[in-house]
């Protein structure tokens, strides 16, 4: 059994977001560095969890970001608006600063970083230089050889060299010299082992460290430097180049002619990575069934840490023998105008293959079926250097009527082993020259978008040329993203297509598989209509009953732009309809006094020759959802072993929006079960915007969860509902109120206005402190010199006796607690202040209650010099109807006089633990009230 008590309290509720970041996952350190920036190291391949803890009404919105406020590295999606940020198996490249941001409409996001520091040690590697002076002798004759290692490692590494057991420093052996160069910044060590002698020749050990950091254990690498170490040396057992066909298998041999130790032999590609059924085994290569796509640039790479580079490479040129596309071409007379074929005049037929290699390529002519071989007037060329490789021209000189007939082209690799393409060109009577047109009523086309259209040009002639298709106006992309299209049949066909398509497009005969004249050319306009776009596509419009309802669809674009008419329709029934004002972009529709029956979805189609636009608008007497308040800790008490209360606090968003509320439905579940109790909590008079509600749950059972879900109630119904989890966390006490100064608005926090003059929110890293330097705070009560605080400026033009008064908002008296602690009840009050100096006069706090017109005298005073340290103050006070804290500050008798307050708190119940301070500070004040000032309650 859940038992509910129910009391609404009007209580300042908007709140600007705050945040603060806190980890969790696994972290080997977490630091602050200066100005309180924290510092979280991680080790590489760990889990990294950031929590980002906000408050704030309403909810903030958060989002992690990381280094200059955007997600430079590919967080998972549900993480980056979460709380809680998660990247398993971080890697180094994603260390960095990390951001947390929240907003909630209300002043500036609240934006808090932690820098992450991603910690890691590679496996050192050893190479093997020779002295530059001597570098073609072999390594065993060399009298200087360096030893470099190198490891990545975070933080900085630190290297150590061993020959055998011992240890090597700087000065150990006057034949070992050990050294950073200057231009690796630390990166690198190198042992130089001058005039090499026999007791060199030895093991060598190089050990990476980090010194344990985050764990991270040492790293070593072993090389045996003997007489014979030398750099690698390899042989190809392979042609180069290498001529294949299709579908061969090749293997290609590697081996290795020297080095010590003996080097291992690799293979790349300038493919990026070797084909994916290509097979490695030690320096043989083996590529089956290869394609033309696997022709390239094979590279075997010897490697053995020796030598300065540390590799050699060869190269492999592969080419996979292929014939490809055959065009041709025929060119009248060049020594005349006439673009016909004529008797007595010259004739060139040019023949063009693509093949691989080209210079296999070769080319024999027929006519008729039978071998031409070249002569005086039929000419053959089987290169021309003036067009591009790959062609063979046949000139026929003094054409005569016996050279009519059908000349084959067949092209064919050296060799063997691809199919021979062949190109049959007829030359005739009636071999004539193209000529281009466009059917009558297809230009301009117009078209709906998302249609198939077909643009086309007729083209005659024989024979029939290729159609190239292009934009005519303007430099763009055709629809398969080429600059121009190819086409057979004269037609270019589009497959949905789309507005951004409307244009002139241009259809041009080209020399290929026709004549080589001046190319022919027209151009299609191209139309393309599509439906008005409108604006709102879905929006909700919430009202009350007896209020006007405007809907108002308006026309982005649309084409044509004509539009025709618009129809307002309420489900499917008809409410108006109309021709639509062409001088208007936008139509509209107005209920006047919304009725039960008003409620529903409305259409606006605005309709031109294209098809519809549609608005909708669900217009609805719904109320939008509570908004769960957040800003405090988990308001929740204990007074039984078993059980424990949870005060739900929550205000409405836009309550004025529809019908009064007049009742919440609360429902609520233990996590893990399926059954909801639900309750019906009754709303007396109208809910105020920012009016903070409250219900008390009781005897919820420990440790367990609960889920919340409340539903506002109007004459229309239910409307959205809100949930949240309640969680037991051990809390004691229900923390009201706290303020930290550190966003502009100061919590509405006023300054009084019958005052001297006001307090002053600052920063440590902002005040100028070089006229009273011995006084002030240093940062605010955590130390931050970036976090603010409230002070007083006692320089000129303040004199001694100057009050400044800073106001709290107004704070309701909470209900009486479920077990009757207090009547009436209490709260604790607390704040920080910082009273340093020798001039330092008097802070004070007073309880100015509701209807009062001055306050009491103050529930806590103190007076004088305090130290240069925060140190906070308790009271309790005991209000009896809504109230606000009033925080004074006084000018002493010297600029050396600055008093600051931070952190201001306001609990429910008794103060617990006053600070040891308090009563120090009671002794040695002077007060006005000599009754105990940590027991002086509130109005009479």
């Amino acid at each position: 059994m859940i038992r509910m008590l129910t009391h609404f309290v009007l209580f300042f509720s908007a709140a600007p977001p705050t945040v603060r970041i806190i980890h969790s996952g696994h972290a080997c350190n977490v630091e602050e560095e200066r100005h309180t920036e924290r510092v979280y190291t991680i080790r590489e391949g760990e889990t990294l969890e950031l929590t980002c803890l906000v408050t704030g009404h309403p909810r903030p919105q958060i989002r992690w970001t990381k280094t200059a406020g955007s997600v430079s590295d590919r967080f998972q999606d549900s993480s980056v608006f979460n709380e809680t940020l998660h990247i398993a198996k971080i890697l180094r490249t994603q260390g960095g600063r990390y951001y947390c941001k929240a907003e909630n409409g209300l002043g500036s996001p609240a934006i808090k970083s932690i820098r992450v520091d991603v910690y890691y040690l590679d496996d050192p590697v050893v190479t093997v230089h020779q002295s530059i002076g001597e570098a073609k002798e072999q390594f065993y004759y060399e009298r200087t050889v360096f030893l470099r290692c190198v490891a990545n490692s975070n933080p900085p590494v630190r290297y150590s060299w061993h020959r055998g057991r011992e240890v090597l420093t700087q000065g150990s052996d006057k034949g070992v010299e050990i050294y950073e160069p200057f231009f690796t910044q630390g990166e690198t060590k190198i042992l130089k082992l001058k005039n090499l002698r026999p007791q060199d020749y030895a093991n060598y050990s190089c050990i990476a460290s980090v010194r344990n950091v985050c764990g991270i254990p040492d790293r070593s690498v072993i090389f045996r430097l003997t007489n014979k170490t030398a750099s690698p040396s390899i042989k190809l057992l392979v042609e180069d180049p290498i001529v294949v066909n299709p579908g061969q298998t090749v293997s290609l041999v590697c081996i290795t002619t020297g080095g010590e130790p003996p080097p291992v032999l690799t293979w790349v590609s300038t493919n990026d990575s070797l084909p994916q059924r290509s097979v490695v085994k030690g320096g043989t290569l083996t590529l089956p069934a290869i394609t033309s796509d696997e022709a390239g640039v094979y590279s075997c790479v010897a490697s053995n840490n020796v030598g300065n580079p540390a590799k050699k490479t060869n190269l492999i040129n592969f080419l996979v023998t292929a014939l490809k596309k055959g065009r041709f071409w025929i060119t009248p007379d060049p020594y005349h105008n006439d673009d016909n074929i004529q008797i007595g005049r010259e004739v060139k037929i040019s023949c063009q293959v693509e093949a691989t290699p080209p210079e296999e390529l070769t080319f024999s002519w027929l006519k008729n079926g039978r071998a031409l071989r070249s002569s005086e007037r039929m000419v053959i060329t089987q290169t021309d250097p003036d067009i591009s490789p790959g062609t063979t021209n046949l000139d026929i000189i003094d054409l005569k009527f016996t050279d009519f007939g059908t000349y084959t082209c067949v092209a064919a690799l050296k060799g063997g082993g691809i199919p021979e393409i062949s190109i049959d060109v007829n030359i005739s009577s009636t071999t004539v020259p193209p000529s281009l047109t466009v059917p009558r009523g297809k230009s301009p086309l117009v078209a709906r978008e998302g249609d198939t259209v077909e643009l086309e040009c007729l083209v005659s002639g024989k024979p029939k040329p290729i159609i190239l298709w292009s934009r005519a106006d303007k430099e763009a992309p055709m629809p398969d993203g080429n600059m121009q299209m190819e086409s057979y049949d004269g037609v270019l066909r589009i497959i949905n297509v789309s507005r951004e398509m409307t244009g002139s497009y241009r259809c041009q005969t080209s020399q290929y598989n026709g004549f080589n004249v001046k190319p022919r050319e027209a151009v299609v306009e191209l139309i393309v209509q599509y439906p008005p776009t409108v604006e709102p596509v879905y929006t909700e419009k919430r009202q009350g009953l007896g209020r006007p309802v405007v809907m108002t669809c308006k026309v982005l674009r649309a084409h044509p732009s004509r539009v025709l008419r618009f129809e307002w329709l309420l489900s499917n029934r008809l409410l108006h309809a109309g021709a639509f004002d062409a001088q208007k972009d936008e139509t509209e529709y107005t209920i006047r006094s919304l009725n039960r029956d008003g409620w529903g979805e409305y259409t606006c189609n605005v309709i031109n020759e294209a098809g519809a636009g549609k608005c909708t608008f669900q217009v609805t007497g719904k109320a939008y959802p509570p908004e769960f308040y957040y800003d405090t800790y988990n308001p929740l008490w204990q007074n039984r072993p078993r059980v424990y209360g949870f005060k739900l606090q929550w205000t409405q968003m836009n309550p004025n929006a529809v019908d009064r509320i007049v009742a919440y439905r609360l429902g609520i579940r233990q996590m893990g079960l399926q059954r909801w109790w639900e309750q019906e909590i009754p709303v007396d008079g109208p809910i105020n915007k920012g009016e903070l509600m409250t219900h008390n749950l009781t005897e919820l059972i420990k440790p367990e969860s609960y889920e919340v879900r409340l539903t506002p109630i109007t004459r229309f119904g239910e409307g959205d509902s809100t949930i949240r989890i309640v969680t037991y966390s051990g809390e004691c006490c229900i923390m009201y109120f706290h303020c930290s100064f550190e966003e502009e608005p100061i919590c509405m926090f006023t300054q009084d206005k019958n005052d001297d003059f006001d307090w002053t929110r600052h920063s440590a890293a902002t005040r100028d402190t070089k006229y009273t330097p011995n006084t002030g705070p240093s940062g605010d009560r955590s130390g931050s010199k970036q976090g603010f605080y409230m002070y007083i400026e006692t320089s000129r033009p303040r004199k001694e006796g100057d009050q400044a008064r800073l106001v709290s908002p107004f704070f309701n008296v909470a209900p009486k607690n479920p077990y009757g602690i207090t009547n009436p009840p209490a709260y604790c009050f607390g704040f920080f202040y910082h009273m340093y100096g020798k001039h330092i006069g008097t802070l004070n706090a007073f309880l100015k209650q509701k209807g009062q017109t001055t306050s009491e005298g103050p529930v806590w005073s103190l007076s004088g010099n305090q130290g240069n340290h925060w140190k906070q103050a308790k009271v309790s006070i005991h209000p009896t109807s809504s109230f606000q804290v009033v925080l004074e500050g006084i000018r002493g008798p010297g600029i050396e006089g600055d008093i600051a307050i931070d952190d201001v708190t306001l609990e429910e119940g008794e103060c617990r633990d006053p600070p040891p301070n308090f009563q120090e500070g009671i002794s040695s004040q002077t007060v006005a009230n000599t009754e105990p000032l940590s027991h002086v309650g509130g109005g009479k």
